[in-house]
């Protein structure tokens, strides 16, 4: 058995507020019995007595029977087992069940929860909300902390396997070849491998100069042991200048022939990769091999790390480009259901068809979650929880029993005296 939950301060309220009404509601039974004794012992009913007895005695029954009733609610009356008293605790779980039923049948009515939601205009709300910049803030982080958390959340092996799957069938269906070709046509149509061929002359030119010396022991080295040393080194130095300025020219002619060359060339293998069975075969084969290679994998597998530790990043600075940009998306959905009636009917109308679809559903299960959760209630706590709540208002009943009851003996015996 469990005990319902109720904030302490609130039940110390109750408390006192219970036993102040008690007291008050006893101190007024008293009163009328002390009355009724008075006029029993010390009067003979003869005159206004018989008046104010009349009334006493109306007022004790009338206060005594409604103590029971009030008291049998909770509890046995002064702890006699009198059958139909304890009501409470003895038929917690069927009120529970009939609590549940009642709440399902009167506050889940999918007419009424429909009525009420357009009434509301829910996506005119958001709306408003959303274009606020510091709400749209707290919604991209919140989404960007829920992206971390479902990311946390997945097997890394799972993920990682899937990727890896998902990679290597997009790849084996590509193309390479054919791709291949289409990107060079794609630099030489715009020129751009003009400069590429610009940056490798600069580096051919950086490189002769830098390794001058080797190119001289290289000639030097090459050349008969009978020719002259000075003959080597001018055979070096024409050489030399004769690099330096073929890479000069090339580079500052976009005529030049060799320029021609490359392009003829470029565009012939481009030919050749698109119509070449040869050269398809050939690279179907080394994509084969690197898709086969372990490196491969491990950097398929390195993909989703890398993803993660960028999301998680992303996710705690609130000025990412992940955070900025959910925040504009969520601002402009905020504006864009702020200005636009059509789709705010339209949001309306599908929050609608979602909540009435839950709620026809939802009906029983709400009944047995209110069921089942009373049902393991402790029956005696429960009932004294009850009456905390209800039994300041029910101790009204037996002072307004108590007065009534006078008020209706009073009346009774006014008439019996005025009939006889």
């Amino acid at each position: 058995m469990t005990t319902p939950d109720f904030d302490t301060s609130w039940e110390l309220r109750r408390t006192r507020r219970l036993r102040s009404a008690r007291r008050r509601a006893s101190a007024i039974l008293v009163g009328a019995v002390a009355v009724l004794v008075a006029t029993v012992v010390f009067t003979d009913d003869s005159g206004v007595w018989g008046f104010v007895r009349a009334a006493a005695e109306a007022s004790v029954v009338g206060g005594v029977a409604d103590w029971f009733a009030v008291t049998a609610l909770f509890r046995h009356p002064l702890g006699v087992p009198i059958p139909h008293t304890a009501i409470i605790p003895k038929g917690k779980d069927v009120f529970g069940r009939s609590l549940g039923e009642f709440i399902a049948n009167n506050f889940l009515d999918p007419e009424h929860l429909e009525a009420r939601l357009r009434e509301i205009d829910p996506a005119a709300r958001l709306g408003s909300w959303l274009a606020d910049p510091d709400h749209a803030a707290v919604v991209a982080r919140q989404a960007a902390n829920l992206a971390v958390g479902v990311a946390d959340a997945m097997s890394p092996e799972e993920v990682q396997g899937s990727l890896r799957s998902v990679v290597e069938e997009r790849l084996r269906t590509v193309d390479i070849a054919r791709i291949l070709g289409s990107g060079i046509d794609m630099v030489m149509e715009g020129d751009h491998h003009h400069s590429l061929i610009d940056a490798g002359l600069k580096g051919l030119g950086r490189s002769i100069q830098d390794n001058q010396q080797l190119l001289r022991d290289l000639i030097r080295r090459e050349s008969p042991w009978w020719v002259p040393e000075p003959i080597d080194d001018r055979v070096f130095q024409r050489v030399y200048d004769g690099l330096q300025n073929f890479v000069r020219d090339v580079g500052s002619d976009p005529h030049h022939e060799i320029r021609k060359h490359i392009d003829e060339r470029a565009a012939e293998l481009a030919t050749r990769l698109r119509t070449s069975p040869q050269l398809k075969a050939r690279a179907e084969e080394l994509k084969r091999e690197l898709l086969d290679h372990p490196e491969f994998e491990a950097w398929v597998d390195g993909l989703w790390v890398g993803i993660k530790e960028r999301l998680t990043a992303a996710a705690d600075h609130p000025e990412s480009e992940l955070r900025l940009r959910l925040q504009e998306s969520a601002r402009q959905i905020g504006q864009r259901l702020a200005d636009d009636p059509e789709l705010r009917q339209r949001v309306n109308d599908w929050l609608i068809s979602v909540s009435r679809r839950l709620v026809e559903q939802s009906g029983d299960e709400v009944t047995e979650m209110i069921a089942s959760t009373v049902e393991r209630w402790d029956a005696g706590e429960t009932s004294r929880r009850l009456e905390l709540l209800l039994g300041r208002d029910l101790q009204f009943i037996r002072i307004n029993g108590t007065l009534v009851g006078g008020l209706i003996g009073l009346i009774i015996h006014t008439f019996i005296v005025l009939v006889g």
